[in-house]
């Protein structure tokens, strides 16, 4: 369980969180909207222990990880699997040896197993084929992919964490992201999708939190969202309607 009490942040004294609070269970498919700059990619930095609030308290399985040192942390990002909104894939690596990364820092699996959990993971997301190319030869629906199979590599996370998964992809490409991650979702596994893509977080969420100048104004279902008569809201809720 994820619990943010009265959060607080600022970037060089820009406020982007004002007394944010909410609760996420682990099993919950929850959305955050807003517009750029709203502190919605803030908030998966904060889960991570990435960064750390000015004010307020962000609580983990119980425990205040604003208060835990950079090793302490490492047990508390092992609940996650965090996918950031470019892929973050090593330029000098190609795609098999950017999966076994993390298999090689946190296993002792042979290059035989590793390159078996390798080929499996890339099964998984669909790009197998893709093994021996480097990043900059991927299209951005497969270099999302590749990097959703990376992060699934060393452990088994809890929830998955996803910033801006369809951001740049075309229909097609946004249409598959959308498919894995709820095919990841799956055995009662929750995620946090971040993005300003009102159709796909309506595709895959069934809970959502709408963030307007640092603090939420809205968190609720489906059917509250498309009911909301708050203008920012209904500005977002344009794209379903256009997209119907």
């Amino acid at each position: 369980m994820i619990i943010f009490d009265h959060v607080g942040f600022s970037y060089n004294k820009r406020s982007v969180l004002k007394d944010t609070s909410f609760l996420i269970d682990y099993n919950e498919r929850v959305a955050i909207l807003g517009g750029s700059g709203e502190g919605k990619t803030t908030i998966l930095k904060l889960i991570l222990g990435l960064l750390k609030p000015d004010s307020g308290r962000i609580m983990v399985d119980g425990e205040d990880i604003t208060i835990k040192t950079e090793s302490e942390l490492r047990d508390v990002r092992m609940k996650f699997s965090m996918v950031f909104q470019e892929g973050a894939l090593f330029d000098s690596l190609n795609v098999k040896e950017n999966v076994a990364f993390c298999l090689r820092e946190y296993t002792k699996l042979s290059e035989e197993e590793l390159d078996r959990r390798v080929r499996e993971l890339l099964r998984v997301v669909g790009v197998e084929h893709a093994l021996d190319l480097m990043p900059d030869e991927l299209s951005g629906g497969m270099h999302r992919r590749v990097a959703i199979a990376r992060s699934l590599a060393a452990f088994d996370p809890a929830m998955f964490l996803y910033d801006e998964p369809t951001s740049g992809l075309d229909p097609v490409n946004a249409d598959t992201i959308c498919r894995l991650i709820i095919d990841l979702s799956r055995d009662n596994k929750g995620f946090i999708i971040v993005t300003h893509k009102v159709y796909d977080a309506m595709r895959v969420a069934g809970r959502f939190v709408f963030l307007r100048e640092g603090t939420v104004i809205f968190d609720g279902n489906r059917e509250m969202l498309e009911q909301a008569t708050v203008p920012e809201i209904q500005i977002f809720m344009r794209e379903l309607q256009a997209a119907k």
